[in-house]
């Protein structure tokens, strides 16, 4: 700040005043310290500033599983409006699904003084977040609930949209049906296998162990996983494939069967209703997930107080081919 007021041939009281948008400085002296500026590349440190005031710093941040999955794009952006349509920005990482990896990302945004969290959770331990939320950090949690802390929450019908999987398969005559899920640690994994229960028992199916494989998956794996469940005693003629990424993953292991089992996936895709056939999908929003956490947390930074919230949006089945094909 001396070289900017230096620089202008102004005091450094006058540079801080323009800095601050304090009205009492003359317009032509801030011309010239608003130039110095520009010319030395000069940024206010907000976190500094802010820490010092105790005001807002204008910053949410938003831990995700991994920006890279095309899911958390929606989310992503649904969050980043209703922070700028407040005046705020958002700073994103990616836990890498590792739960230490959470806690430190989630860690060094409070130490930057962010007005709130939202958070993916990785693991299942998150009272590290106690001292920040009583410090008055609000946080929401979003598709997966917080482990041993009562907070903010955003789910989807994990238990209901993965039931309705099933039926509609068995509606259209199946009745050996795979499941591939998510490591069984990560909660929408184990929703959406006791909602792949539930629907078997709701269409009279017996369940059977041998037609479950719970991940971590790779490409290499799932391949072997489907060619057992198809062509091997089991003999299934139907799958539900837990997430998005399985479901490209399953897509990728049929091709090339001489039996083609009929699939429905759970999350929707991009161009899953180019592909042939199209990819049945149980969808739910992405965007309206973002929102409803965006909005549970500005609610909050306004001064709601309120006992914490738990919110579950609805999913739907979208048929269009995969999913419709008669068993053989």
């Amino acid at each position: 700040m001396s070289d900017v007021a230096r620089l202008a041939g102004v005091s450094i009281k006058t540079v801080s005043r323009v800095v601050n948008n304090e009205p009492s400085v003359h317009t032509e002296t801030a011309a010239k310290v608003l130039a110095a500026i520009e010319r030395l590349g000069f940024r206010r440190n907000l976190g500094a500033r802010n820490l010092r005031r105790g005001s807002s710093s204008g910053i949410i941040g938003l831990v995700l599983e991994d920006v890279a999955n095309p899911f958390y794009s929606g989310l992503t952006r649904a969050v980043e409006e209703i922070a700028r349509a407040t005046g705020r920005h958002v700073l994103t990482g990616s836990s890498d699904e590792d739960q230490d990896r959470e806690r430190e990302l989630t860690l060094e945004f409070c130490a930057r003084r962010v007005d709130g969290l939202i958070m993916i959770p990785a693991g299942e331990r998150h009272g590290y977040l106690v001292p920040e939320m009583q410090a008055g950090t609000p946080v929401v949690f979003v598709d997966r609930p917080a482990g041993d802390i009562v907070a903010d929450t955003v789910l989807v019908d994990n238990i209901g949209g993965a039931a309705a999987a099933v039926t509609h398969l068995a509606a259209h005559g199946h009745r050996k049906i795979g499941f591939l899920g998510d490591a069984e640690e990560i909660f929408t994994a184990r929703e959406r296998l006791r909602g792949f229960r539930e629907g078997c028992g709701n269409a009279g199916i017996p369940f059977d162990p041998r037609l479950v494989a719970m991940g971590p998956h790779t490409q290499e794996g799932i391949t072997a996983i489907v060619r057992e469940f198809v062509l091997g005693p089991t003999g299934a003629t139907a799958l539900v494939s837990g997430n998005n990424r399985i479901t490209v993953n399953v897509v990728r292991a049929i091709a090339g069967l001489p039996r083609r089992p009929a699939l429905v996936g759970f999350d929707d895709f991009e161009l899953a209703d180019l592909l042939d056939p199209p990819v049945t999908v149980v969808a739910h929003d992405a965007d309206a997930l973002g929102s409803a956490a965006a909005n549970l947390l500005m609610a909050r930074l306004d001064g709601d107080t309120s006992a914490p919230k738990r919110q579950t949006l609805p999913v739907r089945l979208v048929p269009r081919g995969s999913g419709e094909t008669p068993p053989p």
